[in-house]
């Protein structure tokens, strides 16, 4: 079971609730997720009332368009790189079909995955050159392919990057590289993937020709794109994927329109959900197990027959597919049976020779949400070098967990969530251990258990097709824009019935206490044990119309046991209301109506509370005073500042916000501490007061004198005197490297405590924080 995180109640403005209308949930939603105003909601809810960016927004865009265009009437030929994955496989036909359209002589080349992997590498890139192409465009790839690049660089053929994955440390010679993560994280292209990027490169080259607007016509690949990469559905990429299924519901392609037949998918229904568990899985069979280089045929052929015949081959690969994955998660569950010290480690890191190197991924995907932890697969060649893919959980950037073990890889890259690796089979036991660090200093060393956030409670009379055709106006759902988990109260099970061909799945019906029933289903049910008696149902709905007719269907998340009531006689606690804001995603939109509240304090701390005006009541430890509400901003250092402040404060209600302060790596603190000493040496006569320091560094006064000794270790600063809280500290003294080493290393240790406590504080079950709250403030 997970740890089940209720909804906080949210302030509604009036002018909000009433333009969005229909069940209340959501218009609550819209705030939650940082929409407040009519006009953003709007604009949300209707790609109609949408401005989305220009292409050139987009850095370098210009300069790769412009060169595109000139190769195109000098008639230079250019080569297309894609990848194997639908991503790839929708940018690199947008780009081929764009190219074609506009009278390029244009080839193309999708690295097979069994023999060459991802990226692009010389030893294939030799062979396109040598037959004349004079300009490389990649798309949802090239970020990290500095040799193959400086390769082309060597024969005069200029390469265009586009593509999406994180940035390497340094970038590749490119002629251009076009990469949303050039952006800032906040702009509204910073989350496009492959077939994003090459759509507004298409737009941009489209408009250049004077035939602005014409790119709408690849929108359905686009929206197959976003879906399949599991992209964040936020900005521009939520205004595309909108754009997206509704071209994709009417589309001319034909390849499309059988392959939907083949998944019985009726167009005129079809969701991000469709494209997730359909056609997506189909589209990806080719590029794990086959030649994905067939798809741009598949996606643009005029020819039935062949569409036909295309569509058949992908839902035969797509079996095998599912045979290949079944039998690797069953072997990987069996390594795990023989060797339970693996699920010791925060990461779980699996290995075998000859796994198919196209399924590894879906498995690993699979045990990371079985067992609530990053999953790497690696499948050793005979060659002794393992290729793996890796998957992640909230909370956790794979990709940069990844890069703290470099030393031991050949090559890796991906995303926050997903990524690729490669490493030498003897270097796999000190990947493991290395990594499984790595993922502890981000997550903590508390056991791993998933969080469920619970976005309203309803009664099960509720739940209806009305209801959902009403949340639906918030799809499309993807990350950034989740589906809404709903709960019901104190039901139980009546009957079960299992459903598919191996009776992994569960059909339930379920009962509340006023008799009302609903069917449930669950999906990968397994013969997991079912709940006894009285319990809340999480849960998900939607829309089934597999038989051409709409039904309701209630998805099984999760469930939490109630417990009878028992008399216990217990001392009488003094009333504190808890606001839980600590995994929001826009902690600064719900703080926003909280700064009109009478009687206010809000304590902020370190480098991320800057932008908080100085005028709003509160401040730093030092500066709050007994108040009815405390806003929690940043997270507390440690448990003696948090009870400090409560019994200080003495509030009761308090809104937990939680925002990392900042400042936990002993670098960046150092160099704080050092300009805020050499502004007392200027302003205050080198008086520093350690109650002061701590507070503006969001840190411990044990921290700050460790620091203060490490600046008079080197020489910076010589201490005079020390009186109560308060030392008096001139410039310059003598330099004692050695002591200056040791202090680092204990403020170093410190500084993890601190980081630590905060990760707990951030995370820690609410009913917990209440009781020490009690227990420590007003109790």
């Amino acid at each position: 079971m997970k740890r089940w995180r209720d909804p906080q109640p949210v302030i509604v403005p009036d002018p909000l609730r009433e333009f969005v209308g229909g069940h209340p949930l959501v218009a609550e939603t819209l705030v939650r997720r940082g929409i407040t105003t009519v006009e953003a909601a709007r604009a949300f809810l209707d790609p109609q009332a949408y401005t989305p960016s220009p292409p050139t927004a987009l850095p370098n865009l210009a300069r790769a368009a412009a060169r595109l265009e000139q190769a195109i009437h000098a008639g230079e030929p250019i080569c297309v790189w894609g990848d194997f994955d639908v991503d790839g496989q929708t940018a690199t036909t947008l780009l081929v079909a764009t190219l074609r359209d506009l009278g390029a002589h244009v080839t193309y080349h999708i690295p097979v995955r069994a023999s060459e992997s991802h990226g692009v590498k010389v030893a294939a890139l030799q062979p396109i050159l040598d037959q004349g192409a004079r300009l490389i465009l990649t798309c949802d790839t090239g970020i990290d392919a500095h040799e193959a690049i400086a390769y082309a660089n060597s024969r005069n053929v200029d390469v265009i990057v586009t593509d999406h994955h994180e940035l390497p440390d340094t970038l590749p010679p490119a002629y251009a590289i076009v990469n949303p993560h050039l952006l800032p994280s906040t702009h509204p292209l910073a989350t496009l993937p492959g077939v994003g990027v090459a759509y507004k490169l298409a737009e941009e080259l489209y408009a250049r020709a004077g035939r602005a607007g014409e790119a709408a016509k690849y929108l359905d690949l686009v929206a197959l794109g976003i879906v399949a990469d599991v992209a964040v559905v936020s900005g521009d990429t939520r205004y595309l994927l909108q754009r997206g299924l509704a071209a994709l519901r009417a589309t001319q392609r034909l390849g499309l329109q059988e392959l939907m037949k083949l998944a019985r998918i009726n167009p005129a229904r079809l969701s991000e959900e469709h494209i997730g568990f359909a056609l997506g899985p189909r589209l990806n069979a080719l590029g794990r197990l086959d030649d994905a280089n067939v798809i741009v045929d598949f996606l643009t052929t005029t020819d039935l027959t062949q569409a036909r015949i295309l569509a058949s081959e992908l839902e035969a690969l797509n079996d095998r597919r599912k045979l290949l994955g079944d039998q690797v998660f069953a072997a990987a569950k069996e390594q795990i049976a023989q060797n339970p010290v693996l699920l010791e480690s925060a990461a779980l890191v699996l290995a075998a020779p000859e796994w198919p190197v196209g399924v590894i991924g879906i498995v690993a995907n699979r045990l990371a949400e079985l067992y609530h932890r990053p999953t790497v697969l690696i499948t050793i060649g005979e060659d002794g070098i393992g290729h793996g893919s890796a998957r992640s959980v909230e909370g956790c950037h794979i990709t940069k967990a990844l890069a703290t073990q470099h030393d031991l890889l050949r090559s890796y890259g991906g995303h926050e969530m997903a990524a690729g690796l490669s490493l030498h089979a003897d270097n796999i036991a000190a990947f493991r251990r290395g990594f499984s660090r790595a993922v502890m200093a981000q997550l903590g060393a508390a056991p791993l258990q998933p969080e469920l956030s619970i976005d309203g409670y309803l009664p099960l009379s509720d739940f209806s097709l009305n209801l959902v055709a009403d949340l639906e106006r918030l799809a499309p759902f993807g990350p950034g824009n989740p589906p809404l988990t709903l709960a019901a109260r104190a039901v139980r099970i009546k009957a079960t019935r299992p459903l598919g061909r191996d009776e992994q799945h569960l059909l339930l019906t379920v009962e509340d206490d006023n008799g009302v029933e609903r069917q449930v289903v669950w999906w990968r049910w397994n013969g997991a044990s079912l709940p006894e008696g009285v319990f809340d149902l999480a849960n998900t709905v939607r829309i089934n119309d597999f038989r051409g007719q709409n039904e309701l269907q209630i998805v099984w998340e999760d469930a939490r046991l109630v417990t009878p009531g028992i008399a216990v006689i217990v001392p009488e606690l003094p009333k504190l209301n808890i606001v839980d804001y600590r995994r929001e995603p826009h902690p600064r939109t719900l703080l926003k109506p909280l700064l009109t509240l009478e009687n206010l304090q809000i304590w902020r701390e370190g480098p991320s509370s800057g932008d908080i005006p100085a005028s709003i009541p509160g401040g730093n430890r030092n500066e709050l005073t007994a108040a009815a509400t405390l806003v929690v901003w940043t997270s507390p250092p440690g448990p003696d500042v948090w009870r400090a402040v409560m019994t200080k404060v003495s509030p009761a209600t308090v809104y937990l916000f939680a925002v990392d302060a900042g400042l936990a790596r002993l670098e960046p603190f150092l160099k704080h501490v050092a300009g805020l000493v050499k502004y007392a040496l200027k302003h205050n006569a080198g008086r520093v007061d350690l109650s002061a320091l701590a507070a503006a560094t969001a840190n411990r006064e044990s921290a700050v004198r460790l620091a203060l000794a490490w600046l008079e270790a080197r020489g910076d600063i010589t201490i005079l005197s020390e009186e109560g809280n308060t030392m008096v500290v001139r410039p310059g003294g003598a330099r004692t490297d050695l002591r200056a080493d040791r202090i680092a290393v204990q403020l170093a240790a410190l500084l993890n405590e601190v980081a630590a406590y905060r990760r707990y504080f951030a995370r820690a079950d609410r009913e917990a924080l209440r009781t020490l709250m009690l227990e420590n403030g007003n109790g």
